[in-house]
């Protein structure tokens, strides 16, 4: 996956709303040490060869990470949610917050 930190996107002008990496791109031939040539798409206007500190190697995840998704409980006409246990609690300008399982 290629990094986006350095590269400007006309499209998304505002910086925090676009992703960390791009596309799971293939390694053409390592140039140097420090440098790969990616077999990047025409759409992206950069030069293929890259440093290596750009480029993340794509890690799918465990079985155990992914969530399950919890099924709602509809109580006289309002959805509620079936929880199993509250993980922690805060409370922000006076209205408290709860992290549930």
């Amino acid at each position: 996956m290629l990094s986006i930190k350095n590269l400007v996107f006309k499209e998304r002008p505002v910086r925090k709303l676009v992703d960390w990496y791009i596309g799971l791109y293939i390694i053409d031939e390592v140039v140097s040490t420090n440098t790969i040539k990616l077999q990047l798409p025409t759409s992206i206007k950069i030069y293929p060869v890259v440093n290596v500190s750009w480029v993340v190697w794509f890690k799918e995840q465990v079985e155990r990470q992914k969530a399950k998704e919890v099924k709602s409980v509809e109580v006289s006409r309002v959805k509620e949610w079936k929880m199993e246990k509250i993980l922690n609690k805060r409370k922000i300008s006076g209205i408290i917050k709860y992290l549930v399982w």
